[in-house]
């Protein structure tokens, strides 16, 4: 089990990239009363986070790293974000999924629309950490439903940590759906919360087929937790606005690219 001191360094970590995102600096003083802990525990957050390419550190303080690097807003927020493409993709994800199969859907609102589109589908075991996907899944009487527990991500509406990891490792499925936050077609799959890339690492470890849904927006962008290399994908589904360039690296490594038209 995670020491409860880490888990907090991670969460205050978390908390300090939301600050950063929100109002564009952070402040060391500032912090430091916020979390009730030293000036010297916040600056070595940032300098953690500065080597992880989350921000830049400036005098007392951070700024935030404009560019590449994406943040973790609210699920809320980001349904709003790029939908059409995102529906495309949960409706080409969904034809994947086969009859009694059993998947994983990992959280994110690219996975939640395959669940929008199982009409097809009458018998189906489906694991989902995610409470959003969960709630759509009560109306499939039919669906054999896990959850494998944890504690709430808020930001997300996902179970992460011990007791999610160490559920997870009893199970054996067929395909694993995974959204993400950045995709970087020469280095792998990227997400901003530590405890929810170790998550998704053994939902791949567990899974005979691990595919990647991404919008073209996901492309080009890290974040602050790496998940996986390109050649642990399968299959990546994306809209139809990713580049030829990055079509072409991802099939050279292996990977089979679909594109949902929208």
């Amino acid at each position: 089990m995670r020491p409860k001191s880490k888990r907090f360094t991670v969460s205050r970590r978390n908390q300090i990239l939301q600050r950063l995102h929100e109002n564009g600096q952070v402040l060391v003083n500032d912090l430091s009363r916020e979390f009730h802990v030293s000036e010297v525990t916040i600056r070595n957050d940032l300098e953690q986070l500065e080597q992880k390419q989350a921000l830049i550190r400036a005098r007392g303080g951070a700024i935030r790293m404009e560019g590449n690097v994406s943040f973790d807003p609210r699920i809320a927020d980001k349904d709003r974000l790029h939908y059409a493409e995102k529906a495309a993709i949960g409706k080409k994800a969904a034809q994947l999924i086969k009859e009694r199969d059993t998947v994983i859907l990992d959280s994110g609102t690219t996975t939640a629309e395959i669940v929008k589109n199982l009409s097809h589908i009458n018998e189906l075991t489906i694991i989902t950490n995610a409470l959003n996907i969960v709630n759509q899944l009560v109306s499939f009487s039919k669906f054999n439903v896990i959850v494998p527990g944890g504690y709430l991500r808020n930001t997300a509406l996902s179970l992460i940590g011990p007791l999610a990891e160490k559920n997870l490792k009893g199970f054996c499925v067929d395909k694993v759906f995974v959204g993400v936050d950045g995709l970087d077609t020469r280095a792998g799959a990227y997400t901003p919360n530590l405890d929810e890339a170790h998550l998704n690492e053994i939902m791949i470890e567990i899974s005979q087929e691990v595919i990647l849904v991404a919008d073209s927006s996901k492309f080009n962008k890290k974040s602050l937790a790496f998940i996986c290399p390109l050649g642990t994908i399968d299959t990546v589904i994306t809209d139809s606005m990713a580049s030829g360039e990055d079509i072409k690296r991802m099939e050279d490594a292996g990977i089979r690219v679909l594109v949902a038209d929208n």
